[in-house]
């Protein structure tokens, strides 16, 4: 017999409470060309609003591609302008949430910084999370500046914990949150080169923190680096989870926290950890 409920295609279970429907924006976000991806992302979310998602999630730096030409690309947040603008708008004329990857010119302090944004369903900026992990490898921490603490958003009743990319290789990042969320979103620019890294560690995040894992990543290609997307979600049990996806329909999730609190209770892990940080230890000398 299985250990908890069976879950549906898209992630839930019988239990009290309405569900969070969130959509996997997987696109082809392109390079350098802020206009076409916003009109591809408008296409996606007008398919997530289709399949009734409250939630429409959309790749890291999904109007630019992974750039490191900060100083060229980064715009201010606006939600009336400039690409955020039309995002905000795209959030408002369908009426969602729209978590969106954004290279953010910051005035104070003066910063470039690689951010989820969160737009609510009347296009307003609701929350932001800066990277906390920024990639050495290419020379991300010689242009952007990193984040100093983690962001928590409440939509509709699930507990969000927003990461973005590079994170995922962090355990620690989600550990901090972890009893404070129902799952962990995280956005992506992630190349098909290191797949099998993404592939393993999602589902990890979602097993040992017991949530539910969408991790959302870009398709084609940006600089000469090829992304295959892959996105995918995991319930808190690591069970892969959606329904859809193909063309301009977007896979599809519910987040149930009644199910993060079902797995929770039968198999305390999370608790167990707190009690032995707790926990008297014994000095020796």
């Amino acid at each position: 017999m299985p250990e908890f409920p069976a879950a549906t295609e898209s992630g839930t279970t019988a239990t009290a409470g309405t569900p969070l429907r969130a959509a996997l924006g997987e696109y082809d976000t392109g390079w350098h060309d802020p206009a076409t991806s916003v009109r591809r992302a408008h296409e996606v979310i007008a398919g997530a609003a289709r399949l009734h998602a409250r939630l429409v999630v959309l790749p890291e730096m999904c109007t630019t591609g992974f750039t490191m030409e900060g100083t060229r690309w980064a715009e201010p947040l606006s939600t009336d302008r400039g690409a955020s603008g039309a995002l905000a708008a795209a959030a408002r004329e369908f009426h969602v949430w729209v978590l969106a990857g954004l290279a953010i010119r910051e005035e104070s302090p003066a910063r470039l910084v690689n951010a989820a944004v969160l737009f609510d369903p009347l296009g307003s900026v609701a929350a932001i999370y800066r990277k906390q992990r920024l990639f050495a490898y290419s020379g991300e921490h010689e242009v952007y500046a990193a984040g100093e603490a983690p962001v928590v958003v409440t939509i509709e009743g699930a507990r969000l914990g927003l990461f973005v990319c590079y994170d995922l290789r962090f355990p620690e990042l989600f550990r901090a949150v972890a009893t404070e969320i129902d799952a962990a979103v995280l956005i992506a620019n992630w190349p098909e080169r290191r797949r099998a890294h993404w592939d393993v560690l999602t589902r990890a995040r979602a097993i040992e923190n017991q949530c539910y894992m969408v991790a959302v990543n870009r398709t084609g290609s940006g600089d000469g680096v090829e992304y295959d997307g892959g996105s995918v979600a995991y319930d808190p049990w690591g069970e892969p989870l959606g329904i859809g996806g193909g063309g301009n329909a977007p896979r599809i999730v519910d987040i149930d926290p009644a199910r993060v609190k079902l797995v929770r209770s039968r198999y305390p892990f999370l608790r167990e950890l707190e009690l032995a940080r707790d926990a008297h230890v014994p000095q020796y000398h």
